[in-house]
């Protein structure tokens, strides 16, 4: 079984993949920096790490090899464990196990296993497409420096030409002045003019675009009386997840069970397997998600597990 191979894909999405019982993958944005030395951008991108006390199974990864393989969870389960033991087997003989485009895993004089991550692939999906590139320094500040030591060495005198009437210089120096201060005032006008009616403009879009979504009801012969609700939308990226489901009617019966027991349940869509996802609740902080899954796991479903994800969007 290429492990390796759903490690990587999970990590795309998720901070944090648990292989149980042996530890977990673990996934830092960094952002992006510049080499001051070499001036070599670098775009940002997800630093990998390896955490070997983080042991508990918490279902991502069987129930994405269930998913992957068309296999029950508990079959995934076994074939996750059978490969720890394998994998445990090469640490302890010595040798050096490599995770294509995740790392190298080994075993130090104290037992202990160390990581070291590969530098080949960028887990951070906002930077892709994204390399690092090397620009030339730039030297402003120096051109700026010989600019100033030329004018030192020769320096620019003006002498004023001598006219009859030097009254006349100076109304046409004051005139200038006027007309330029006018035009400047003028296209300053102009400008907030521009702005505030491109405002008016789309308020006013905005306000006959809702009169026309008001306007388009439906003539009913006995209208039942007018009711209000208040709907609390859902908010929040961590999302504890129930189940996942290949039938919709399945998963809305998930969602009024779990609704009945007190959570506020709902569906959010397909994965990229074409399986409703059923979730207990979504979360704005992840040390509340996190709480609440735990808690869920005691009480009801040890298999519940964390769900990171945008869903404005």
């Amino acid at each position: 079984m290429q492990l390796q191979t759903y490690i990587s894909d999970l990590l795309y999405r998720y901070d944090c993949v648990t292989v149980p019982h042996f530890g977990a993958f673990l996934t830092n944005r960094v952002s992006a920096r510049i080499h001051e030395t070499t001036h070599t951008f670098y775009p940002p991108k997800k630093v990998l790490s390896f955490n070997e006390q983080l042991q508990n199974n918490d279902g991502l990864l069987c129930h994405y090899v269930a998913d992957v393989q068309k296999v029950p969870y508990v079959v995934a389960v076994e074939k996750v464990s059978n490969y720890v033991k394998s994998l445990k087997s090469e640490l302890v003989q010595g040798e050096t196990v490599t995770f294509e485009n995740i790392g190298a895993l080994a075993l130090n004089a104290e037992g202990k296993i160390t990581f070291e991550p590969s530098q080949s692939i960028n887990y951070l999906t906002d930077a892709f497409g994204l390399s690092h590139f090397t620009s030339k320094d730039v030297t402003r500040e120096v051109l700026k420096q010989e600019a100033q030591q030329l004018e030192d060495k020769a320096p620019i005198a003006i002498t004023p030409e001598k006219r009859g009437n030097s009254n006349w210089l100076k109304y046409a120096a004051a005139a200038v002045i006027v007309l330029g201060l006018t035009s400047f005032g003028a296209a300053k006008y102009y400008e907030g003019t521009i702005v505030d009616h491109n405002e008016l403009a789309q308020q006013e879009a905005n306000e006959q675009l809702e009169a026309k979504v008001q306007e388009a009801t439906f003539v009913i012969s006995n209208p039942l009386p007018a009711a209000t609700l208040t709907v609390e939308k859902p908010k929040g990226n961590y999302h504890i997840v129930a189940g996942a489901f290949r039938i919709e009617e399945n998963s809305k019966k998930k969602v009024k069970q779990l609704r009945d027991k007190g959570y506020k349940a709902r569906t959010i869509g397909k994965n990229r397997y074409g399986l409703y996802e059923v979730v207990y609740e979504s979360f704005e902080k992840r040390s509340e998600a996190t709480r609440a899954m735990y808690k869920i796991r005691r009480e009801s479903n040890r298999e519940a597990w964390l769900l990171v994800r945008n869903l404005e969007n």
